[in-house]
């Protein structure tokens, strides 16, 4: 594999594994907000957002960090009172207590009106900020960050043309033809030193895992089963421990923690269920940081390249993903081979693919749980040989036509199944 090849892959690493504060449904709306208030820029008299159904059902449940709230009225208000549209995906990391007593009233005055617009794009953002004589709008489109169009009145002010876009990761990397194969590759000849900066992702969502496992947050599922294992009544082994540090990290995070996280193919949690169950057991198995690098790279890319199938945002949830790829990371860790990894990533599959999204929320901590426990399993089955038939369900023989089938059935077939979702979520 040639040097321009290998950049690319670090270029696609360094776009899709970046920090994120909160989750980045309803950041991505403060984001907007706080873009469309700075364009304003006066007193900001009334909110208007329009979401795409995908963006609306991650964000009416999750909380929102540094308010013991949750949902999308309490972002939108902080996009207004002190977001800052320069720190993207960190946009609310300089919220105050002062800030946030603001922001409630903000939604306490009925001033914010959020609706679902009805459009094909699953991640579609439109905000508009009014004063008492002028407009401002912006819109966010495809990416968590990716501002495609600003208006000042009737006015454009800014517009990005879908050839313009050089963010476009999904095209990108669609392009590039990422595969298992050439991921591994990868992985393991490329330079430690110019892969060495994903281990600051290691560090920072082992960070917000400790916070997990001392704080109150959410379901407390982390926390629970460390306690437990404390009690006796489960093992210290690598699957507890791995689930424990996984689910903590998503407990903080979806009940509002101010700690960032570092993310994966623009979602948090997908960045924690891909990474922290590869730092546990590398930590068990005590490897070198070298070693950990080279998993949590195998780990991230083939996360990356699952989602380019199956679209940022689905009625799939995310974990089945991210997990795939923390099962392949772990299974490197175990002295698994190229092939292995293939069987992991089948297994996987062929295990939790029918988990839905119902939203963001507390309770995706059960899911994260659910995934590192499954992706232990499925490393552990994989280092031994053994791999799902292809004559079992939707996985076949190659393991990119089975990543295909699952993203078929993600992106086209649970198209009515993520309507109906939205529609039980919204009526009780």
């Amino acid at each position: 594999m040639q040097y321009n090849n290998y950049k690319r892959y670090i270029d696609i690493l360094k776009k899709e594994v970046v920090p994120a504060l909160g989750c980045t449904e309803p950041i991505a709306v403060a984001l907007a907000v706080a873009k469309a208030k700075e364009v304003l820029n006066s007193e900001v008299k009334k909110v208007d957002v329009h979401l795409s159904p995908n963006i609306y059902k991650n964000g009416m449940g999750v909380g929102i960090p540094g308010t013991g709230m949750i949902g999308l009225d309490i972002a939108v208000a902080l996009g207004v009172i002190s977001g800052d549209s320069k720190a993207e995906l960190q946009v609310l990391k300089n919220v105050k207590e002062s800030n946030v007593k603001q922001a409630k009233e903000l939604v306490a005055s009925g001033c914010i009106n959020i609706k679902v617009k009805d459009t094909k794009d699953k991640l579609y953002i439109e905000a508009i900020c009014y004063d008492d004589k002028n407009k401002a709008k912006v819109v966010i489109k495809d990416i968590h960050s990716n501002i495609v169009m600003i208006s000042y009145n009737d006015d454009t002010i800014y517009e990005r043309k879908d050839s313009e876009c050089d963010i476009d990761m999904d095209k990108e990397v669609e392009d590039f033809k990422l595969s298992i194969n050439s991921i591994y590759e990868f992985a393991m000849n490329v330079e430690f030193e110019d892969i060495e900066f994903i281990m600051e992702g290691a560090y920072m969502n082992k960070k917000i895992s400790k916070e997990g496992l001392v704080k109150e947050y959410g379901l407390k599922v982390g926390k629970t089963l460390a306690e437990n294992v404390k009690k006796g009544l489960l093992s210290d082994d690598l699957h507890n421990y791995a689930m424990q540090v996984t689910a903590s990290a998503s407990d903080a995070r979806m009940a509002g923690s101010m700690l960032s996280v570092m993310s994966n193919s623009g979602s948090g949690n997908q960045g924690i269920t891909v990474m922290l169950p590869i730092v546990a057991v590398a930590e068990k198995l005590n490897v070198t940081d070298e070693e950990l690098a080279r998993a949590l790279i195998i780990g991230n890319l083939i996360a990356i390249h699952i989602k380019v199938f199956l679209g940022r945002l689905s009625a799939l949830c995310g974990c089945v993903v991210a997990s795939a790829g923390a099962s392949g990371g772990i299974t490197y860790l175990l002295g698994g081979n190229l092939d292995q990894i293939k069987y992991a990533i089948k297994n996987m599959i062929g295990n939790i693919s029918g988990m839905i999204c119902d939203g963001a929320k507390t309770g995706c901590a059960l899911k994260v749980a659910t995934g590192v426990s499954a992706a232990v399993q499925s490393a552990i089955l994989a280092i031994n040989d053994i791999e799902i038939s292809q004559t079992d369900g939707i996985i076949d023989k190659c393991v990119e036509k089975t990543i295909r089938n699952i993203a078929k059935i993600g992106s086209m077939g649970m198209v009515e199944t993520d309507k109906m979702i939205l529609d039980i979520m919204v009526s009780k």
